[in-house]
């Protein structure tokens, strides 16, 4: 399955990917949980996905998978689904690219035919020393058949499981070559694996129901398959699930973590928990410091679906001032809304949303957003929002303003595409046509997970935890 998209916003974010894997122990079959988990992780990547499953209790090795480009619902049929039925260990995963090409090649889950078997490898997240990691390869005669990092990994760990006495042995050797954000989901022929980096950059999550074992990208991917959350995975631990159960390697694990602090405000769902925090929580939870920081006097608060509405009520609690629902969202429009001109792209916000001129005509607005980019969005809506009737616009941010890029698994862009790296707040509000602008402050990210201080936010700051590369090798925005 092969076909080209066009939905490439210029002023959306997005995550990289999405992983998940399943070892049924009882012998049942896990493709339809792996759909389903798929669904729930859809929102962190919408370009291609793919599932490989394997039979623990056939013959060594034999992989089925499907895997192309689009949507969950666009990619499998019930013909593809009934093909990869009758395999009880399988993984699962949704991508959107932040390094290498949108393209099939680079599709995931790998799967990886070498000396000692067979691996498929699923990743979320993004290297920063890939491209002295694949030289070497290169120079001892590696072939790429991909131009992303997870090809990578999975030569590493081949080439350490040469040398190593099991498979996750090979994956903890490989970890030590590896610099960035990664959270994999590994399937051998008869094991599950999964490993976060040390810093534990993006989620990974244990699950179980009856005898079958779940990792997960998000929580939310397990309740979607009726598992129940056992624990996350430490960062830098490696997982191996096998016919006796869980058994871990924490000889990885360290005392310091950077935990992507935009997982809370923007990329997980709602309705997950990450390293024991709730993300709708911690969105509350920015409402409220946004309504102590930058109060106003208005009649109404909205929030811009769908990050933005519980920070939202979150506002709404602090400030007393009403909650209400002005957007409409088209949940219909995902990457199959093909824009073929660039004159097209300028009306896609009004496709995706539509604002109730009952909810804000005559009355003074706060509007609630997770981020402002390029600012293209913000100014649009702001202008549907008058356009309907609202007297003022005060638009509130919940999280600071973006001064650099991220080179950890989202595409954030450079700086000088950025419109809060060479404009004042005052100087954005006036291209927005807001009438007062306000973010979150810096100094108050770790309300929003407790006051755990143990997070990245270099896109905000430039406190990078890992040297960042020297060029931006992402390559996210070579359109």
């Amino acid at each position: 399955m092969n076909m080209e998209y066009n939905d490439y916003s210029p002023d959306e974010l997005h995550e990289e990917c999405g992983v998940f894997g399943v070892y049924d122990l009882d012998g049942g079959d896990v493709v339809t949980s792996i759909y389903y988990g798929l669904f729930a992780l859809q929102h962190r990547g919408q370009e291609s996905c793919g599932i490989a499953v394997s039979d623990t209790q056939g013959p060594k090795g034999k992989v089925k998978a499907w895997k192309g480009m689009g949507l969950v619902s666009e990619v499998f049929s019930e013909e593809h689904l009934e093909g990869l039925s009758g395999c009880n260990i399988g993984v699962g995963h949704v991508r959107y690219s932040t390094a290498g090409g949108s393209n099939i090649n680079n599709t995931q889950p790998l799967v990886l035919n070498y000396i000692k078997g067979t691996l498929a490898l699923a990743h979320n997240g993004n290297l920063v020393n890939t491209p002295e990691l694949r030289r070497e390869l290169e120079y001892t005669g590696a072939i790429f058949q991909t131009t992303i990092d997870t090809e990578v990994i999975a030569y590493h760990i081949a080439r350490e499981r040469l040398n190593s006495a099991t498979v996750e042995e090979a994956v903890g050797r490989a970890m030590k070559k590896l610099s960035g954000a990664y959270s994999l989901v590994i399937m051998s022929p008869r094991k599950l694996i999964g490993a976060r980096d040390p810093l534990g950059f993006h989620p990974l999550c244990i699950g179980k129901k009856n005898n079958a074992y779940f990792l997960a990208s998000e929580t939310a991917a397990l309740y979607a398959a009726d598992a129940e959350f056992i624990r996350d995975v430490l960062p830098g631990e490696v997982v191996m699930i096998n016919e006796t159960g869980i058994h871990s390697d924490t000889s990885q694990c360290g005392s310091k973590a950077a935990k992507c602090i935009f997982e809370y405000i923007y990329f997980a769902r709602p309705d997950t928990y990450f390293d024991g925090v709730s993300v709708y929580n911690s969105r509350i939870m920015a409402g409220r410091i946004l309504a102590q920081a930058h109060p106003v006097e208005a009649d109404v608060v909205v929030g811009v679906p769908d990050s933005g509405n519980a920070a939202a009520m979150g506002y709404s609690f602090e400030s007393k001032i009403p909650f209400g629902m002005a957007f409409v969202k088209n949940s219909y429009v995902g990457r199959t809304f093909i824009k073929p001109k660039q004159s097209m792209r300028v009306a896609s916000v009004r496709i995706k949303l539509n604002v109730l001129h009952e909810v804000v005509r005559g009355k003074r607005v706060v509007m609630i957003d997770d981020s402002i980019v390029r600012g293209t969005t913000s100014a649009k809506i702001v202008k549907m929002l008058k356009k309907a009737g609202a007297t003022e616009v005060h638009v509130r941010i919940s999280s600071p303003p973006f001064l650099n890029p991220c080179y950890f698994g989202t595409d954030i862009p450079t700086g000088d595409q950025l419109i809060a790296h060479n404009n004042s707040i005052e100087k954005i509000c006036e291209m927005i046509g807001a009438d007062s602008l306000g973010y979150l402050e810096v100094d108050r990210l770790s309300d929003l997970i407790g006051g755990d201080k143990g997070y990245c936010d270099a896109c905000f700051t430039g406190n990078y935890p890992i040297e960042p590369p020297l060029e931006d090798i992402r390559g996210e925005y070579e359109q």
